[in-house]
């Protein structure tokens, strides 16, 4: 636990709390939209109070899977629970009021809330309905350094066939499949003028290029 408080910056007492038997834990999210409100839930049986932010019980809000449980990492987790009038509403999810809200999730000590370490903290990605509930996808703050930006060299095409980097018409089309490769751009569609790839891009081999008697290692165009 010390090892732990020296991670996390556990508030003083907190962990003299826990070692003691004496805390009762449980989780807490704030969720601070765009348009200013801030809401609260928590899997405790009482609304807790953190800061200036209630957090509602019988929230139904559980955490989900997740590969990044603390700090700033690039990974993000999932929320869920119930749509409900007191908390998450479908029309402001359809209103988009949700999109980027800034959602942290504590454990809290529930017979002293103000002994509290944060979890996690990131931004909300993505919500979505599931059968009366809502789904939230969460990622954490170095996840824009993951996100590509322009373009990637690689050999496949990255357009979508049909639109207007294909430069194919929609109609002309419908219906038919490609696998992005430059033999099938050209000989099945004809428009290797618009390919979007890169096909004369070295192969792994040129790292390790050496005269052989057979075989190609040369780091040549493999299309």
């Amino acid at each position: 636990m010390k090892g732990e408080r020296a991670l996390r910056n556990l508030p003083g007492g907190m962990v003299e709390r826990i070692e003691s038997g004496a805390a009762g834990m449980c989780h807490a999210w704030t969720v601070r939209r765009g348009d200013g409100a801030v809401l609260g839930f928590t899997d405790h049986d009482r609304d807790l109070r953190l800061g200036d932010v209630v957090c509602l019980a019988g929230s139904g809000w559980t955490a989900g899977a997740g590969d990044a449980a603390v700090g700033t990492a690039a990974g993000g987790l999932s929320a869920s629970g119930p749509l409900d009038e007191t908390g998450v509403v479908e029309a402001e999810i359809e209103a988009g009021l949700y999109d980027g809200a800034r959602v942290e999730l504590w454990r809290v000590d529930w017979a002293r809330p103000e002994l509290r370490v944060r979890l996690w903290a990131g931004r909300l990605a993505r919500i979505r309905r599931e059968n009366g509930a809502f789904v939230a996808d969460l990622e954490g703050p170095a996840a824009a350094l993951e996100r590509v930006v322009g373009r990637t060299f690689g050999r496949s095409c990255d357009a979508v066939l049909g639109d207007a980097r294909c430069g194919l018409a929609p109609e002309a089309v419908a219906g038919r499949r490609c696998d992005k490769r430059w033999a099938t751009c050209v000989g099945v569609f004809g428009n290797g003028v618009n390919f979007q790839g890169f096909p004369d891009i070295p192969g792994d081999d040129f790292l390790t290029a050496q005269p052989m008697e057979t075989g190609r290692n040369d780091g040549g165009s493999r299309r």
